[in-house]
């Protein structure tokens, strides 16, 4: 019954969304974000110490406006999800252009296939939905929801522009397979990890655990490790799926030392692209949550 009734909710939500005209759909999302975090002072707080965690040396008004930005930057996010089905391959220029494409193209060209590195990082949703749209479909990272009816509404929408998941559960033979092809695999890399599937890497100034699959296959597979993310641009009024050179990786032949310091070099990247806009991320998210062995928690209120 709960999850019944929590699955008509979000179905409410995201097709009221959709229906709405653009621009409309993005302003009542963006309040309805505020209203959330309002309404979840445990996300607020978290997102409060993250900031004063990340950037000690900020003034809190500063801190502030990039809690109010990313706070709408979330509910814009939600808003252009639902407008999923308008969007088609001879519009989605008009709310997504490519930037450095050329990058994500030197990638591919290798032949071994490209892990898309990326992070919840302005509109993580539409970046690989749009990349679609622009002629290059992914296979992306996923866990089941626990509702499976909205679990199957939001990867239906997910693959409305050819885009297909390979959840966690059968991961690795599929992301192989999809290298082997020359294809492209999503993964977002910037989340708290269990430490037993994660190693510890500087994410500003503190220790974070972080996922080491990305590493294993680069490594493994020698397919090109290409960031992309998409940001709001405030001049343009539109959103860059901006792509960044190749990460070279590093090879000693010490395989769990080069799986440590290419995992830093991919944390160091999410970090630059998140000093650069950081309104743009989600930190509402416990990133630091898990400590190495003998520290104490960070986030004592959760």
């Amino acid at each position: 019954m709960i999850e019944g009734l929590q699955y008509a909710v979000a179905w409410a939500f995201v097709k009221t969304l959709g229906i709405l005209p653009r621009a409309l759909a993005r302003s009542l999302a963006a309040v309805g974000a505020r209203v959330l975090l309002f309404l979840r002072p445990k996300l607020r707080k978290t997102a409060e110490f993250n900031l004063k965690l990340a950037f000690p040396e900020w003034a809190e008004a500063q801190r502030k406006t990039v809690m109010k930005k990313m706070t709408r930057n979330l509910g814009w996010m939600a808003a252009e999800f639902a407008q999923f089905p308008k969007y088609t391959k001879e519009d989605i220029e008009s709310a997504v252009i490519l930037d450095g494409h050329e990058n994500f193209l030197a990638g591919q060209s290798r032949g071994k296939g490209v892990l898309y590195l990326t992070g919840h990082i302005g509109a993580w949703e539409l970046s690989s939905f749009a990349h679609a749209l622009y002629g290059f479909p992914l296979h992306y990272m996923a866990r089941h929801l626990d509702n499976v009816p909205l679990d199957a509404l939001v990867n239906q929408y997910r693959g409305l522009s050819g885009n297909k998941p390979i959840f966690k559960n059968a991961s690795a033979r599929q992301v192989l397979r999809v290298l082997k092809e020359a294809g492209t695999v999503g993964i977002l890399a910037d989340q708290n990890t269990m430490p037993e599937e994660g190693v510890w890497v500087d994410f500003f100034g503190t220790p974070a655990c972080t996922t080491t699959g990305i590493a294993r296959v680069a490594l493994h597979t020698d397919a090109a490790v290409v960031p992309g993310y998409a940001y709001w641009d405030e001049n343009l009024r539109k959103y860059r799926l901006r792509f960044e050179p190749p990460v070279q990786l590093i090879r000693t032949g010490d395989t769990e030392r080069d799986i440590l310091e290419n995992t830093q070099r991919f944390a160091k990247v999410i970090e630059q692209i998140i000093r650069e806009h950081p309104e743009q991320w989600v930190w509402i998210h416990a990133r630091w949550k898990n400590r190495p062995e003998g520290e104490p928690p960070i986030y004592d209120f959760l």
